[in-house]
């Protein structure tokens, strides 16, 4: 192994959590195509290793992200290689089905742990290191359900709504620093995401909850592996989005997503406009501002 080509060569970096497959293992793919560099992490490195070629330009590294530990040792190993982290993307995570009271407090917190808490451990590991070159990009995969909670997603919606909440300030609180920050929102995309290797389902049922949460268990089977969207053209987004001089703070990616963005829209902006008498009345009067 070249150690000058290694840390020079590359146009990018990249860092991949959950990178063994699914969207992570084509984003990885399409950054490698590119010529860029890629720290594909998972649980199992010889998942990785196994479904990538040995390169200089991939480094395959074991990434459990609720190890804090582990998150701080996989930056250090990928710096230590590369030399710098250009763009991370925190992918890694998966989903939960199951209406709102059939979760338990133990799939609840698992599912936390995952998607908002080692979200997090990854991104402050990564973050010295984008602050001392003034320079990089983080993207946070969220998910249409970021951007509109549903029945049967609840849970695994309000992960997402988190990584959304956090993304806002993270945008704000490193713009200045010339750090640019993204939440990509995939709808339905044809991958593993509805089947077990990704989607945890509550075992507990509740026959009250059949005409919601219930239904949507039967569409997640039928739709699985049938979804519109393309995670090849999901990745090639995405090397546009990195290319940009002024990326988004939010990306949706699908047809599916717009269209649950723009009805969510319509929805707020009719939900306002009918109370909005009532939330405008809860302000001190201004003769009393005046006072």
């Amino acid at each position: 192994m070249n150690a000058k080509t290694t840390k020079a060569s590359f146009k990018r970096v990249w860092m991949i959590t959950g990178a063994a497959r699914g969207i992570g293992a084509r984003i990885a793919e399409a950054a490698l195509a590119h010529g860029d560099a890629v720290v594909a992490t998972s649980r199992d490195a010889a998942s990785v290793q196994k479904r990538f070629p040995a390169s200089d330009a991939l480094l395959a590294l074991p990434l459990d992200v609720t190890d804090e530990v582990q998150a701080v040792a996989a930056v250090q190993a990928a710096l230590a290689r590369f030399g710098r982290i250009d763009v991370l993307v925190n992918n890694a995570g998966y989903g939960l089905l199951g209406a709102v009271e059939e979760a338990t407090a133990d799939e609840v917190r698992r599912l936390y742990e995952t998607n908002v808490f080692g979200l997090l451990n990854v991104t402050r590991a990564v973050l010295p290191a984008m602050r001392a070159r003034r320079s990089g990009h983080v993207i946070n995969i969220s998910s249409l359900g970021g951007y509109q909670s549903a029945p049967g997603f609840g849970v695994y919606c309000s992960t997402k709504f988190a990584v959304e909440g956090l993304t806002e300030a993270l945008h704000g609180e490193l713009a200045p620093l010339n750090i640019h920050v993204t939440t990509v929102e995939p709808g339905y995309f044809r991958t593993d995401f509805l089947d077990s290797a990704s989607l945890a389902v509550s075992p507990r049922i509740l026959d009250d909850y059949a005409s919601s949460a219930g239904k949507v268990r039967e569409v997640a089977a039928q739709i699985s592996h049938k979804q519109a969207g393309d995670p090849l053209r999901l990745a090639q987004a995405m090397l546009t989005l990195v290319a940009s001089d002024t990326p988004p703070l939010r990306l949706p990616m699908g047809t599916d997503t717009l269209k649950v963005i723009e009805d969510k829209h319509a929805f707020v902006e009719a939900e306002v406009k009918a109370w909005r008498a009532l939330s405008a009345s809860t302000d001190f009067p201004l003769a009393a501002l005046a006072a």
